[in-house]
């Protein structure tokens, strides 16, 4: 059990440069230790993390001294436990999260504890960003009009999370309408350094979203987690997770005039994903840092995910300081941060030699290399300089389908389209623009770019250029901020006059919301089997993600984009090529209309103001009239209403007992599902729209609930019984017991029924069957859902084997207590001959004290066959969380004994 912290002798007192003390804090230098001045800065946040929180059972002296000794430990894939300051949620993945709060509320008080007890003990921030559908475009009253949407369709939603806003401490909800998750953070929420109760220590953070990596631009360690790993964060438990190698990135030089942030980032995406840094993180350093603004910062840690690095980590140092009064931080707290993190060497001064840090391995980018480029047309990573965009293209069309592919016959590539639009004649052809957004999350942080496409606008109206009507242009920002200084500035009526009004502040075209598109465009293009793009300043491009009818997609620099919704097509050579003619009769050219460096510095120092920050953080605690007006129950525990089809209590908790369950093996289970290798959370999860012949669109329509009123499985990640039946329903998926057929369904093997998987499992579970699911390598890569493990466990799957885990879905796993088995190396399901069609048996003791993390299991099946698997659950705290059936149970128990 948990002892006192063997570290307390190091616990110094910071005192104020005018006297006084500003606290104590855990004094790595104190340590008298060699080693610190060679690790990474986002290492020593990791070790202060561990030095403060060591009490010999959950974080031990032995976590300790692994971290310390990282540069010869992080080769070996060793484990630590790490936790966090602060947990960040978004609204999709917090409604779940809080859902789970107040069941563990219930469970807490029908086992007789004090369910008060069942609250955050680090800070949660809740950001309702509220992902807007773009349903109105191109009007100045567009803002209202998709917000009064958003609210008709999630005012359940938003209520709930109301609601937990008051019943829970330590929570704080940040209302729709405010701006984007990742934005609000950088901007209002992040703190760089914490004072708790006179104890100062680093800021660090984990969030339901992926890019929560975004705040990593600002010197505070953060990255995307499962719903499972926040949850239990908040409620006081560690992160288990492998001590990362670092990639030392170096800048040098500065970029050329014209280059923008989006062109660096681009290039920097490119590099590292070449590179190789999946489940690393990216430090950079050198001295180009001083040449990039913390909004630069920003949107090159924002795309994280698309490089493929747990961080892109950017030590806090005078950038940093600057960003933080300019957003409206006290003078107060800025002196203490700056005071706290060069006593405890975690600030950057680059007018000192540079530190001898060591990293895994090293990159270098002189920034003057940099030129402008996009992305696409369907993986971020595949960089496109901008004069070679023409030729790539054209290669794209004669490419056989793949990534940079769409084998259109060489006597196609030049069809035009004629259609009506509204009574008017109109043509498309291959790669026409007919999105055109400049969305949130990698960009909108960023003034710069913001306004330089605010100027482009300008010079683009000036001279009589104008956007076809047919293309759905938008502008989403990630904060009111923006609004604030492109209004300052007097540019927002040129982005107006192009379409590109303001739509709403929260995720849209990135992920799917940008609504449709003209009937008549669509007809055209599906008619005729058009390659159609769009071009959106986002981060994420994959096909299909952006629009159904967009095959191409290219991301781009705000500037850029407009440049490309003038321009109508992706099919173009900025250089030799008008956009089109202006009102004198004359051709207008692509550096005709583009700003220079200091045209766009000059409009950001006089329009980007502190008081901007502080006025729109404070309407934050006031809320808006819809929110505002929002009528929520005031009790602690929540009136669960059977009906809703949006927020519903699970069954994690029912008939819970005070005794753990201990451990449990497997019977003569069923295999539900057989899989190769690469599933990734995306087959497992429910996610994006909710078909009209699945499972969950069924139990919808049996409680009236319209088709088109169906929402998305994110906007109902808090009902459990959609979210199981939507488990394993992704379209793409390839079960073995299929033989070849692609698709969300499976075979009742007892009966040879071809079935969804959600009907198997009940029918399995009815028959009072246990499941197992067999898989090859990687299973549960990609992004962090927590109900990749939730979905499975609904479903009765006992145990997962497989080649190989990702980390983080593996850990998911045995929060919801699910076995996860590897076979032994060399071996799988196809070696061991097994078909899928066996029934298996999982032998485990009953005391928990006789199972050991990593060890050997025997699995038997019922031809007679036998096979070695290794147990999965990595640490002494994980078996705890297994022998009391699950992550959330074992916090509860423990509350309650306190």
């Amino acid at each position: 059990m948990a002892s006192a912290n063997p570290f307390k002798s190091i616990l110094k007192a910071l005192e104020k440069p005018d006297g006084g003390e500003f606290g104590n804090y855990y004094s790595l230098p104190a340590l008298n230790d060699p080693r610190i001045d060679k690790l990474p800065y986002s290492i020593r946040i990791l070790l202060e993390s561990a030095i403060r929180n060591c009490d010999e059972f959950q974080v031990k002296s032995k976590d300790v001294e692994k971290i310390l000794d990282w540069e010869n430990t992080s080769p070996k894939q060793v484990e630590i436990p790490f936790k966090p300051a602060r947990v960040l949620l978004q609204d999709f993945t917090g409604v779940p999260a809080v859902v789970d709060l107040a069941c563990m509320r219930d469970a807490m008080n029908n086992l007789g504890g004090d369910s008060h007890k069942i609250n955050p003990l680090v800070p949660v921030d809740l950001v309702i960003d509220h992902s807007v559908q773009v349903d109105v475009a191109r009007s100045e009253n567009a803002v209202q009009a998709n917000m009064e949407l958003e609210f008709q369709r999630n005012k359940e939603r938003f209520a709930f999370l109301k609601w937990g806003s008051n019943a829970f401490d330590n929570m704080l909800v940040v209302p729709p309408g405010s701006g984007i998750v990742h934005q609000v953070n950088l901007e209002y929420l992040a703190r760089v350094v914490f004072n708790t109760n006179g104890v100062l220590y680093p800021d660090s953070v984990v969030g339901t979203d992926s890019h929560t990596t975004m705040i990593d631009g600002l010197g505070v360690a953060g990255w995307g987690v499962g719903g499972i790993e926040a949850e239990a964060t908040m409620l006081g438990q560690p992160m288990s997770m492998v001590l990362p190698g670092v990639v030392g990135f170096k800048l040098t030089g500065k970029l050329r005039d014209g280059m923008t942030a989006t062109d660096l980032v681009l290039t920097v995406t490119q590099m590292l994903r070449k590179h190789g840094v999946v489940g690393k993180f990216v430090e950079f350093h050198g001295e180009g840092m001083r040449e990039l603004s913390l909004a630069d910062r920003a949107t090159i840690a924002n795309m994280s995910p698309e490089y493929g690095a747990t961080m892109g980590f950017f030590p806090v140092d005078h950038v940093t300081l600057q960003y933080l009064k300019l957003t409206g931080r006290s003078d107060e707290t800025v002196s203490m941060i700056e005071a706290y993190l060069r006593a405890n060497k975690m600030f950057v001064d680059y007018s000192e030699p540079e530190s001898k840090t060591v990293y895994s391995s090293n990159l270098e980018l002189n920034l003057e290399d940099v030129e402008p480029c996009v992305s696409g047309p369907k993986r971020p990573h595949d960089r496109v300089p901008l004069k070679e965009m023409k030729a790539d293209w054209h290669s794209c069309l004669d490419n056989r389908v793949g990534f940079k592919g769409f084998a259109v016959a060489k006597e196609a590539q030049s069809k035009v389209v004629e259609f009506d639009f509204n009574g008017t004649p109109a043509q498309l052809r291959h790669g026409d623009v007919v999105i055109a957004a400049i969305t949130s999350c990698t960009n909108t942080s960023n003034p710069s770019v913001m306004l330089g496409a605010a100027l482009v606008a300008k010079k683009a109206c000036e001279l009589g250029l104008e956007v076809k009507p047919w293309i759905k242009t938008s502008l989403a920002p990630g904060s009111g901020v923006v609004t604030k200084y492109l209004a300052k500035s007097g540019l927002q009526k040129y982005l107006n006059q192009l379409g590109f009004s303001i739509v709403g502040y929260g995720c849209t075209t990135c992920i799917g919301n940008s609504g449709d598109i003209h009937e008549a465009v669509a007809s055209a293009i599906v008619d005729n089997d058009l390659v159609a793009s769009a071009v959106l300043s986002g981060n994420r491009n994959f096909e299909g993600r952006v629009h159904p009818l967009t095959r191409a997609n290219y991301l781009a620099s705000p500037p850029l984009v407009v440049a490309y919704a003038l321009a109508g097509t992706v099919d173009i050579d900025f250089e030799t090529e008008p956009l089109g003619t202006g009102k004198d009769g004359k051709q207008i050219f692509f550096m005709d209309i583009w700003p220079s460096n200091k045209e766009v510095a000059e409009v950001v120092q006089a329009s980007v103001l502190p008081d901007m920050f502080k006025a729109t953080y404070e309407a934050i605690t006031k809320g808006n009239d819809m929110w505002n007006q929002l009528s929520v129950a005031t009790g602690t525990l929540y009136e669960w209403d059977p009906k809703s089809t949006y927020i519903h209590e699970p069954p994690y908790f029912k008939g819970m007992t005070m005794s753990p369950p201990g451990p449990h093996g497997v019977k003569d289970a069923y295999c539900l599902l057989n899989f190769g290798d690469s599933i990734t959370t995306d087959h497992i999860s429910p996610a994006g729209s909710i078909h009209k012949d699945s499972p969950a669109a069924k139990y919808l329509m049996e409680r009236g609930v319209d088709r088109r009123d169906f929402n998305s499985y994110g906007s109902r990640r808090g009902n459990d019984e959609i979210m199981a039946r939507g488990t394993f329903a992704n379209i793409r998926i390839v079960n073995k017991h299929l033989k070849g057929e692609v698709g969300p369904k499976t075979v009742h093997i007892p009966s040879g029924e071809k079935l969804s998987v959600f009907d198997a499992a009940m029918k399995y579970r009815n028959e009072g069957r246990d499941t197992v699911i067999l898989a090859g390598a990687e299973y549960g890569s990609g992004s962090s859902r927590d109900w990749a493990a939730k979905g499975p466990m609904l479903l009765g799957v006992k145990a997962v084997i497989s080649k190989s885990f990702e980390r983080i879905h593996r850990s998911n796993l045995v929060g919801m207590g699910i076995i996860p088995l590897c076979f032994k190396t060399g071996e799988d399901a196809e070696t061991l001959g097994l078909t899928g069609q066996e029934l298996y048996t999982i032998e485990l003791p009953n005391n928990v004290s006789e199972i050991k993390p990593g060890q050997d299991v025997t699995v038997i099946t019922n031809n007679g066959k036998s096979f070695t698997c290794t147990l999965r659950f990595d640490t002494e705290v994980e078996l705890e969380y297994f022998n009391h059936g699950g992550i959330l149970q074992y916090v509860i128990r423990n509350l309650i004994k306190q």
